[in-house]
């Protein structure tokens, strides 16, 4: 069984300055797909050492490219 980080745990990985690189984030040992930002005030952004994140990007991106052609 799988044990879940706790709330502070994971607020101080994503506070952390070592897992930036510019304004990406980077931490394989952070689960969350989705991660707030350094200044929690500018929102949201993607953990891009997930592999899920890459391929939500892509769907994303298709879903974009079809609707052009379908419409």
């Amino acid at each position: 069984m799988k044990i879940k980080p706790d709330k502070e745990i994971l607020d101080s990985m994503s506070k952390d300055l070592n897992n930036w690189k510019g304004m990406f984030y980077f931490n394989c040992k952070d689960q969350r797909l989705i991660v707030p930002k350094l200044n929690p005030y500018t929102g949201w952004t993607l953990n891009f050492s997930s592999s899920y994140t890459y391929i939500t990007l892509i769907c994303i991106v298709l879903i974009i490219i079809a609707t052009q052609y379908l419409l």
